[in-house]
């Protein structure tokens, strides 16, 4: 297992915005494009080198709206419902200002298969060049997600923004700490989660997750969930560096990650490479033979 690494400092901003959830809605498309788009000059505005959107920034398609079986039963989903041709071209001018900005852009969108084969839940990552450089598909999906919706994604995914190495995760995924696990013995620095709201206290297992794998945590969540659970961003000791607006507004929020800034040294420098020594096995040369440690029942 690698020694934890140092990352370079990376401005990023997270993003709350209005989710809509029928992809049939031309203007509704449209007008989530515009929304993630003007975000993104706001996060470019102050600096950020990287921007984080939720699960659905461009639509998060409803199972109702979905459903063949519907409006009122949930049933096998009708992708032939999505006006795929808008979905993509948002897309499209969504990368293109990627490129004018010099910003990475990390954005939540369906990612269409070869018929028959349900679509994958996905985030896109775009480089500062308006390139796709890489996609996560979401992996333990609801079940509604996996029985009608969605097929599921297969592997961790990470990247790199100037020497900081990133992981993704999307949806209910916050629940399965074994998936923060992974990114943690991938080396990564920073997870980006993107959810369209999930029940619990999800604000808490973010903090929760970065702190036990002392590394930042993105959470960016619709804005029509701020008032319980704003977008933002997570040191490793647990902190929130930076937080969205609690009123429902699309917005962005900036924070520097800095591995040697107050919230994260001690974290990263000591924290993480302990946990990684003591899992490696250091105890079994201190482990004894004795009859009174082997007796649990022995007296005192």
């Amino acid at each position: 297992m690698s020694e934890a690494r140092n990352p370079n400092t990376v401005r990023l901003a997270v993003a709350q915005t209005p989710v809509r959830d029928d992809p049939r809605d031309v203007q509704a498309l449209r007008e989530s494009g515009r929304e993630v788009r003007a975000l993104m000059r706001e996060a470019a505005a102050q600096g950020a080198r990287l921007v984080h959107f939720p699960e659905g920034a461009l639509c998060f398609p409803s199972k109702f709206v979905m459903s063949v079986d519907g409006p009122d039963t949930v049933g096998p989903a009708d992708w032939d419902r999505c006006q795929w041709p808008v979905l993509q071209s948002e897309l499209a001018a969504i990368t293109e200002l990627a490129r004018e900005l010099r910003l990475w852009t990390v954005i939540a969108s369906v990612h269409r298969l070869t018929g028959p084969n349900r679509p994958h839940n996905s985030l896109y990552v775009l480089s500062d060049r308006g390139e796709v450089v890489t996609r996560y598909d979401e992996r333990l999906l609801s079940k509604t997600k996996v029985s009608y919706m969605y097929s599921p994604g297969v592997s961790p995914v990470t990247f790199e923004v100037d020497g900081t190495r990133f992981g993704c995760l999307l949806g209910m995924e916050i629940h399965y700490p074994e998936l923060f696990a992974e990114y943690e013995k991938s080396d990564v620095d920073c997870v980006l989660f993107s959810t369209s709201g999930t029940p619990g206290n999800t604000a808490a297992q973010a903090q929760g997750h970065a702190t036990v794998n002392s590394y930042w945590v993105s959470m960016s969540v619709p804005s029509q969930h701020s008032p319980t659970a704003p977008s933002g961003i997570v040191a490793p000791n647990g902190d929130w560096l930076a937080r969205c607006p609690a009123d429902g507004s699309p917005s962005v929020a900036i924070a520097h990650l800095d591995a040697g800034s107050e919230a994260a040294a001690d974290a990263v420098t000591y924290g993480r490479p302990w946990r990684r020594e003591a899992r490696a096995g250091i105890y079994t040369e201190h482990q004894v033979n004795d009859p009174r440690s082997e007796d649990r029942t022995a007296a005192f």
